[in-house]
C-alpha cells in the first residue's frame, strides 16, 4: 500500500513540476515576442498600443 501512495505521490509532483515549467517557458516566448505577460496571458504588441 505505501508504494502506491508513494508512486501517486511522485506523480503528482511530477506534475506540478512540469506544469510550472511549462508556464515559465509561456511567459519568457511572450516576452521575447515583444508580448506583456498579465495574470497568465499573454498579450500581444499589438494589443498593448491599441
Amino acid at each position: 500500500m505505501f508504494r502506491l501512495l508513494r508512486t501517486f505521490i511522485l506523480v503528482m509532483v511530477a506534475f506540478v513540476a512540469g506544469m510550472m515549467y511549462e508556464r515559465q517557458g509561456q511567459q519568457d516566448i511572450c516576452e521575447n515576442g515583444g508580448g506583456l505577460w498579465v495574470s497568465n496571458i499573454c498579450l500581444a504588441a499589438e494589443m498593448i498600443n491599441d
